[in-house]
């Protein structure tokens, strides 16, 4: 009745669209506008929020460009966005080619969602790299053009600055579909482009699903992200740049492609692309954290799972990697563009970074025009190594390739070709699903290889996933979820916001808790929540109801304790998601 019921709504949706007024969006905005459901906004071209505008979208608002035109929309330094889609009425952004209920092989249709802010980013100004002999410094004056902008003018294409706090809005259940392409340039865009976003934007609950290039790209900055889904896209699912700084749980990135294109292009290459700063002795360096990722790969002809690059210090953390098609581990070295990699100039090497404490901070390069002390500069890691593997799972992960990097880095034990769990780390390889179910359809030939797409799936944990040793501390940001991967064992956050989940891909039955009986005074109800979800609490004389409303609780990512003296009333109770 669940799964009915959503795929009700989703062609409820949309007949609504159908309804509703189109409005052409010809130029770009200056002064401050709301977008609502009533109409569906077409983006005729590159589209710019300027510096002093702000652009909220409401909740159920459908953007839908024309397919093939390109248009795109580009928030500038300055400029502000608030997407406030909820559960049930998520905005999106799309093509006309999208019906908005049946998933279909397509990307390049549209343009995309590009956020620039001041953070600081780890790389040379576009005159610094005209001049030989300079070194990039974070002081504040480190700005790029952003890849993907035809416009002129030079504040409004570029990012960067002094700023980690810096605020460009929020985003919340927003579902960005088959984009990526460019107005007047021979390149491509990302689902989502970030750059040298500041820790105040706050962005949850954001999906990418069949992006020509990468899924969410980040350059530099701070911003933190929550509740990720990124599918089928056509280059690395997240790729970060520059010396991002930022927080990241819950994810969930399923490769496979997006349209019958070159790996890179079309098909999928890396799960986790994470590059340090350019060059890999600039500062800042990418310095983060990622917890509770589900991570299911191309196992045909996918590449690395993560995949490290000048100089990145990143903590995988309780995170789930199923079907890896090469290396589960990939060092890189550097990104291809010029850079010089790992242990460049005085900075540490690949392998050190597994040995050294997250408190070496490298003097290389460093000033202190903006961060006197450097551990102000990177707050995330807060225990442990600048480079580890913990508490992650590892289920049907190409054997032939990475052991060299698995077992010397110690993240698992065996010999090559047969890795073995690592206890003292709490990695655990196992045979058993750590999801309660996913389906694979044929495999077809796309850009010269093979792929068989994920066409369904729960996500919610199952079996070695239900439990994990080391649990995120709790921090104002990172919760603390008694799991492996994205998602609890008997909650699945993709309903009703997700084209996942509109397309009929995944199943959201177990989203309704069984009841637990009580009758003791002052008990206490508890069940684990995922971030943003409204529950309702009710209770009943018996296990078959009538059921009666008690309280409603906002969840917070983790396991909620909640006691109330109107729990003596009743003998039952249960928790269902509104």
């Amino acid at each position: 009745m669940k799964k009915q019921f959503i795929i009700a709504t989703a062609l409820m949706s949309a007949g609504v669209a159908a309804q509703a007024a189109n409005i052409d969006i010809t130029s770009d905005i200056t002064n401050s506008v709301t977008w609502t459901q009533d109409n569906v906004y077409n983006l005729t071209q590159q589209i710019f929020v300027r510096s002093g505008a702000t652009l909220t979208i409401k909740e159920g608002t459908l953007i839908q460009s024309t397919s093939g035109v390109g248009g795109s929309l580009a928030v500038s330094r300055g400029a502000k966005i608030y997407v406030e889609g909820t559960q049930d009425e998520p905005v999106i952004m799309t093509s006309t080619a999208d019906d908005l209920v049946n998933w279909h092989e397509g990307a390049n249709e549209w343009g995309n969602l590009t956020i620039m802010g001041r953070g600081l980013v780890g790389a040379y100004t576009d005159l610094e790299r005209d001049r030989p002999g300079n070194t990039p410094t974070p002081t504040g004056l480190n700005e790029l053009q952003m890849e993907g902008l035809v416009d002129d003018s030079v504040n409004d294409t570029y990012y960067g600055g002094n700023d980690d706090n810096d605020d460009s809005g929020s985003i919340s259940f927003l579902s960005l579909r088959y984009g990526g392409k460019v107005v007047g340039l021979d390149n491509e865009l990302n689902g989502l482009s970030l750059g040298a976003i500041g820790r105040d934007t706050d962005i949850h609950h954001v999906e990418v699903m069949n992006n020509v290039d990468d899924g969410i790209e980040i350059w530099g900055g701070t911003v933190n992200l929550r509740y990720v889904n990124i599918w089928n896209v056509g280059d690395d699912s997240l790729d970060v740049d520059q010396g991002w700084r930022g927080k990241a749980q819950f994810g969930l990135i399923v490769q496979g492609y997006s349209t019958d294109a070159s790996q890179g292009s079309g098909l999928g290459d890396n799960c986790f692309e994470t590059d340090g700063a350019e060059d890999s002795d600039a500062q800042p360096v990418t310095t983060t954290k990622i917890a509770n990722f589900t991570v299911i790969g191309n196992p045909l002809s996918g590449d690395g799972g993560t995949t490290w690059r000048d100089n990145a210090r990143v903590q995988y953390h309780n995170c789930i990697f199923m079907d890896i098609g090469e290396e589960t581990v990939r060092f890189d070295g550097d990104d291809g563009d010029g850079a010089q990699g790992y242990g460049y100039n005085g900075t540490l090497s690949w392998l050190d970074t597994w040995t050294t404490a997250y408190t070496n901070y490298s003097a290389v390069n460093w000033v202190s025009d903006v961060y006197a002390n450097q551990a102000d500069a990177y707050p995330v890691q807060t225990s442990g190594y600048l480079a580890e593997i913990t508490g992650c799972l590892f289920n049907y992960c190409n054997e032939s390739d990475g052991d060299e990097y698995i077992l010397t880095l110690g993240v698992l034990n065996g010999t090559a070709g047969a890795w073995a769990s690592n206890p003292a780390l709490d990695n655990v390889v196992t045979t058993t699903d750590p999801i309660v179910s996913f389906a694979r359809g044929e495999t077809v030939t796309i850009g010269g290889k093979s792929v068989a797409l994920v066409t369904n799936i729960n996500p919610c944990a199952a079996n070695d996933a239900l439990t994990v040793a080391n649990p995120e501390v709790t921090d104002g940001f990172y919760v603390s979820a008694p799991y492996r991967g994205g998602f609890s064992g008997n909650y699945n956050w993709l309903a009703g916001w997700t084209s996942v989940d509109a397309y009929g891909m995944t199943d959201t039955s177990m989203n309704t808790a069984s009841p637990a009986a009580s009758i003791n005074p002052g008990v206490v109800v508890s069940f684990d929540s995922a971030f943003g979800v409204e529950y309702e609490i009710e209770g009943a004389d018996s296990a078959e109801g009538p059921w009666n409303y008690v309280a409603t609780v906002v969840g917070n990512g983790s396991t909620i304790n909640y006691g109330d003296a109107d729990l003596q009333a009743a003998g039952f109770y249960r928790v269902v998601t509104k």
